[in-house]
C-alpha cells in the first residue's frame, strides 16, 4: 500500500469518526441542556469542535485538525469515564447510554487510533539529516 494512500485513508478515517462522534453528541445536547446545561454545552463545543476537525482533515497540511480531534476525542473519552465512574460537578451517569455512549467512544478511540498511525507514518517520512562535522576555521 503506497504512503500516499495510506495517508488519504487515515485522515478519511478520521473524519469519518470525528462526524460520527459529533452527530452522536448534537443528538444528546438538547436533553442535557435542561438536564445539566454545562453539559449540554461542553457537548455542543466538542461537536462543533469536532467539525471543524472533520473537515479540516480535507485540507493539504491537516496537523491543526488531527491536533483538535485527537484533544477534543480525548477529553470526550477522559469525561465519559469520569462521568461514571467518580462523577463531575453535580453529575454522575451510570452505564454506557446505549447507542450514543457506545457508538461515541468507539468513534473516539479510532480517531486516536487513527492519529497515531498517521502520526507514526509522518515520522517515518521525515529525512533524518546527519549531524555536520566541524572543521576548525581556517584548516
Amino acid at each position: 500500500m503506497s504512503s500516499r494512500f495510506a495517508q488519504t485513508s487515515l485522515r478519511g478515517v478520521a473524519a469519518l469518526c470525528a462526524l460520527l462522534s459529533a452527530v452522536a453528541h448534537l443528538l444528546i445536547v438538547p436533553e442535557h441542556l435542561k438536564e445539566m446545561p454545562y453539559m449540554g454545552i461542553l457537548f455542543l463545543v466538542g461537536s462543533i469542535a469536532l467539525l471543524f476537525a472533520a473537515s479540516g482533515l480535507a485540507l493539504r497540511n491537516p496537523l491543526p485538525a488531527w491536533l483538535l480531534g485527537a484533544l477534543v476525542s480525548g477529553g470526550m473519552i477522559l469525561g465519559f469515564t469520569l462521568s461514571r465512574t467518580v462523577g463531575l460537578p453535580d453529575y454522575h451517569e451510570q452505564g454506557w447510554d446505549p447507542p450514543y455512549g457506545i457508538l461515541s467512544m468507539i468513534a473516539e478511540v479510532a480517531f486516536i487510533a487513527a492519529f497515531v498511525a498517521w502520526y507514526g507514518n509522518q515520522k517515518a517520512r521525515t529525512p533524518v539529516i546527519p549531524a555536520r562535522s566541524k572543521v576548525p576555521a581556517g584548516k
